[in-house]
């Protein structure tokens, strides 16, 4: 039997039978991983309110070497509860996106480092969504975050078919590929995502930055309907699936980038 003692995040929750819960996790240790919480919904003492989806927990867990069972979710307390995304629609909306976006994309297991950076921006994100307002340039700019902390994020400054530097005022990104490609690169008929340089600069500029600063990025509304669309597209290519919670986020920002009431 192996034992682990980590900090985790509440990724989503399924009950299980009468009176069990199967709780996908994030941890800085494991990735993402699913347990099991034997009793949860009828015990208030083992799990008193701490397996909702954005809490961040500290936790025992226990895992049986060589077996597929799941892992068994032995304690877990509550460290932080994110309140702030639970109090406005468009910051639910957002974290409840996010959370969706690190369940698809997470790996389960991998470099320790890797798996703790990970869990770092996972918490650091939460931690801007809960303070900042929720608006479509944030949600571009966690959503390119994440594909670099999973590993996937997009070539944005230099050719992937050449490796050369862009140049001139716009490019064809392209979502197979990675990235955008250079005029002298692209073949006749070839067609991908018209995109500005500036816009992939500003994309390329945001990832030096802290999330709390995102508000210096300069990114026009044409810009960021540019951003969206490339992101949109290079999501959709390593999911492959529309998420539930996108809807519901499109439908809480507004054009204007306000959060709908």
């Amino acid at each position: 039997m192996q034992k682990l003692t980590t900090d985790a995040l509440v990724l989503r929750a399924v009950d299980l039978g009468e009176s069990d819960r199967v709780v996908h996790l994030l941890t800085p240790e494991t990735g993402r991983i699913a347990v099991i919480a034997k009793g949860a919904r009828r015990s208030t003492k083992r799990f008193p309110g701490t397996l909702d989806f954005f809490n961040q927990l500290h936790v025992q867990i226990e895992r049986k070497r060589g077996t597929a069972q799941l892992a068994r979710l032995e304690h877990a307390r509550l460290i932080r509860a994110f309140h702030g995304l639970r109090e406005n629609a468009g910051r639910f909306a957002l974290g409840c996106y996010l959370l969706e976006l690190l369940d698809r994309l997470a790996p389960e297991g991998g470099r320790r480092g890797d798996l703790a950076a990970l869990f770092r921006f996972a918490t650091d994100a939460l931690t801007a969504i809960d303070a900042l307002a929720p608006e479509p340039r944030l949600r571009a700019l966690l959503e390119l975050r994440l594909l670099a902390a999973v590993g996937l994020r997009p070539e944005l400054s230099s050719c992937v078919r050449c490796g050369r530097a862009l140049s001139g005022a716009r490019a064809q990104f392209w979502i197979a590929e990675g990235g955008p490609i250079c005029e002298r690169c692209t073949n006749p008929g070839e067609q991908g995502i018209p995109v500005h340089l500036g816009t992939l600069r500003a994309l390329e500029q945001s990832l030096a930055l802290p999330l709390a600063h995102t508000a210096r990025i300069a990114l026009s509304e044409s810009a960021l309907r540019e951003a969206q669309t490339v992101l949109d597209r290079f999501l959709r290519f390593h999911i492959g699936v529309e998420l539930r919670s996108e809807t519901f986020l499109t439908e809480q920002l507004d054009p204007t980038g306000r959060a709908a009431r």
